[in-house]
């Protein structure tokens, strides 16, 4: 009943996750625009398994994803629910970890005590569950790698623990747990740690290396499968990643260590969490907040180190927590973040299982005030995980929290001006997308976007002034050449318009809307023979573009060709049927036609 109760606090916890949605940070690209996982047919297997979509290979994780997709469609609720049930589960497997643990380095206690170990493995597992650093990792859709790779994490070491129980069934659970342990690669690479998390519990508590002992040739060669596994991971990992920018040697240290200490700072005080914590432009090694994380890791080291003789299992754990989260401190750089709540999760676990121990060592202290001080500590965790979690529930709700945690991010404001236009509020998304553009000094899309949307409510001066800026960052920026000159037709400067509509074309030839716009600049000039090579430039573009064949049929009607404009009005509406004034047109153009005494 005890793990079941577990599982039930962590659902209870993450409920607010399963009334949320997708959200625009990853979760377009790889769900909401992407229709190769949806199933699992065998071209989706045959994605799944090829895909380093992201920077990543997690072709089991993508198989769930797959699932969910079969089950649910594109409703997100479903992919939360599998999201919180997968941690719930994990959380479980992490009670019957830690009760075996402890029983393993606390023998006397917990012969002595068999409710307060019972208390202590619980307490172990509702830390890992409830802990605000975990609602990244589970109420991010896109995350369902972390979760489910967590759970075969867990399940490796508890099949290689069981494997050591019985010589009759030894090698069934051993090749198990190097099963589970392919698996959990194959989720994410993060389980790459696993070989050394397994030679730390050989080490302590399972004795079986170490001063005295005589298994280490045993031990190697169990573990040899599991390394294999792991470098094998990390080799693919590092391929998929394709990470061009990466930090100098000192800048790593820095970050690295940086990122050590503030995972290990969050881990005691979680609060003011933030879905983005941005890289600094410029990695100063001997700034005063990286020369403190320097210290903290030292004094980490220096603990652990200490503490191997007297507290082995206080040791064993604080090593663990810094060999699991190693892959994650920046040895390799993946996109412009300084540290994220995410990378915590599979780490986590090691210090859970510590404060469990210390809680279950804590005899000096009734069971009762153990108890009292254990459930206000999950108590206190789990309504800052309830609260962390309502933040995901829509893009723009999640934008709006990042953007007030993380005002220097360009990203940020960025995306929440798009959440913001997309819901309708045009005005609102303009000072984001100016932000986005301001902080980074490279991003002209910030500015084309604040345009657009000043475009759409009709201040035109408003929005030339900021394709100009766009174009003053990248002057090659076909979109934004092609916006300005629909402001500048809108204010009447027609000629000016068509210079720029020509370098839109020049810097991309692909660029249909430019095409289209210059062929409608064209009309208003009363150029039709002009303006009906533009825009069949953009059919052949984009042959099934609605608004260019409804633009040629009405500059086509205006040169007296009833007859081919109304075969152009036809593929508007046979492309989009509810577009505005085609029926109109094309209505007109039958009863000419007609007129005229000639069958459409």
């Amino acid at each position: 009943m005890i793990p079941l109760g577990i599982a039930a606090l962590a659902i209870v916890t993450f409920a607010p996750a399963l009334s949320a949605g997708f959200v625009t940070w990853d979760d377009d690209i790889n769900f909401l625009t992407n229709d190769a996982y949806r199933g699992l047919g065998a071209q989706q297997l045959h994605w799944m398994w090829t895909t380093f979509l992201m920077g990543h290979y997690t072709p089991l994780t993508w198989m769930t994803l797959g699932l969910d997709y079969s089950l649910w469609g594109m409703d997100a609720r479903g992919y939360h629910a599998t999201n919180v049930l997968i941690h719930a589960a994990s959380a479980a497997l992490l009670y019957f970890l830690a009760r075996r643990l402890l029983t393993l380095a606390l023998p006397e206690q917990s012969r002595r005590q068999p409710r307060a170990t019972t208390l202590a493995a619980a307490f172990a597992a509702l830390v890992f569950a409830t802990h605000p650093l975990r609602v990244e990792s589970v109420a991010w859709i896109t995350e369902r790698r972390d979760v489910l790779s967590c759970f075969l994490y867990l399940l490796t070491v508890m099949l290689y623990l069981r494997s050591l129980d019985e010589a009759s069934t030894r090698r069934r659970w051993y090749w198990a747990s190097v099963v589970t342990c392919a698996c959990a690669l194959l989720s994410k690479a993060t389980a790459m740690s696993l070989p050394v998390a397994l030679l730390l519990l050989d080490v302590y508590p399972l004795r079986r290396v170490g001063p005295g002992r005589r298994e280490f040739r045993r031990v190697a060669l169990e573990l040899t499968p599991f390394v294999a596994l792991a470098v094998t991971a990390a080799v693919v990992s590092v391929t998929a990643l394709h990470a061009n920018y990466q930090l100098n040697l000192p800048g790593k240290v820095a970050v690295s260590a940086y990122g050590f200490a503030f995972y290990l700072w969050k881990t005691i005080a979680p609060v003011h969490l933030s879905p983005l914590y941005p890289l600094p432009e410029h990695i100063d090694p001997a700034a005063p907040r990286f020369i403190a994380a320097y210290v903290v890791t030292a004094l980490y080291i220096a603990v652990a180190w200490k503490a191997r003789r007297r507290w082995p299992g206080v040791a064993t754990g604080m090593v663990a927590f810094f060999v699991i989260m190693l892959p994650m401190l920046g040895a390799v750089q993946n996109g412009n973040v300084l540290a994220a709540d995410r990378y915590t999760y599979h780490a986590s676990t090691g210090l859970s299982i510590v404060l469990g121990g210390i809680l279950l060592a804590w005899e000096q202290s009734s069971f009762l005030v153990r108890s009292a001080v254990a459930g206000l500590i999950i108590t206190a965790l789990a309504t800052l995980s309830w609260n962390q979690t309502g933040v995901w529930h829509d893009s723009r709700k999640f934008w709006t929290y990042t953007v007030a945690m993380t005002d220097s991010s360009s990203t940020a404001h960025a995306a929440l001006g798009r959440a913001l236009y997309a819901d309708g509020q045009l005005a609102a998304s303009v000072p984001h997308f100016e932000r986005a553009s301001h902080i980074d000094t490279l991003y002209p899309d910030g500015y084309n976007n604040a345009g657009i949307a000043l475009a759409q409510l009709g201040r035109w001066p408003e929005a030339i002034a900021d394709y100009e800026k766009a174009l003053a960052i990248h002057p090659g920026f076909s979109d934004a050449e092609s916006n300005l000159a629909v402001a500048l037709a809108a204010v009447g400067q027609l000629d000016a318009a068509l210079d720029h509509y020509a370098k839109a074309v020049s810097t991309d030839s692909t660029n249909a809307d430019a095409q289209t716009n210059w062929g409608n600049a064209l009309v208003r000039l009363n150029r039709l023979d002009d303006a009906v090579p533009h825009y069949r430039a953009a059919l052949r573009i984009q042959p099934r573009n609605a608004d260019a064949n409804l633009n040629l049929g009405v500059a086509l009607a205006k040169q007296g060709r009833m007859h081919d404009a109304i075969d152009a009005f036809h593929r508007a509406l046979e492309i989009k049927p509810d577009l505005p004034d085609a029926r109109r047109f094309l209505d007109r153009a039958e009863s000419i036609e007609k007129q005229r005494g000639r069958s459409p």
